[in-house]
């Protein structure tokens, strides 16, 4: 896996992933940015959120579950400090769909969470404290 960062001018940079893909990074107004595009943190919040949700459809789907719609809700805090890292994180799914099984979505987070996301495993043996809950809601 790879990728390339690109500045742009000022704190705006362009991330192009080893797919092709890209995205635009700039910072607030008062760190010298124009708030064009995501903060940098914030893409490591969202990639954590991806490879969760990634894993906990994949294993629904897998499983037969009749899912129409998964939202997942992350909640983090950072250390009052230079470098200012996550210490917290929380996810929380909601699982949307038809007769889901309670024990099949809970099973999907704890086996996401402990065996397969790659961002939260990695987060975690950084001490960063991770979280999950989920929510199951009828379609």
């Amino acid at each position: 896996m790879n990728a390339t960062i690109k500045w742009v001018d000022g704190v705006m940079f362009l991330g192009e992933s080893g797919s092709g893909h890209s995205v635009v990074m700039d910072g607030a107004p008062d760190q010298g940015g124009r708030n064009m595009g995501i903060r940098p943190m914030e893409m490591v919040l969202i990639g954590l959120g991806g490879c969760a949700s990634f894993d906990v459809m994949t294993m629904l789907l897998k499983g037969r579950q009749q899912v129409t719609d998964c939202k997942t809700e992350l909640q983090a805090e950072r250390v009052d400090a230079v470098p200012a890292i996550f210490n917290k994180i929380h996810l929380h799914f909601i699982v949307t769909g038809s007769l889901l099984k309670d024990s099949q979505v809970k099973r999907a987070v704890e086996l996401s969470a402990e065996k397969y996301c790659s961002a939260s495993i990695m987060l975690e043996a950084g001490g960063v404290e991770i979280s999950h809950s989920y929510a199951i809601e009828e379609a």
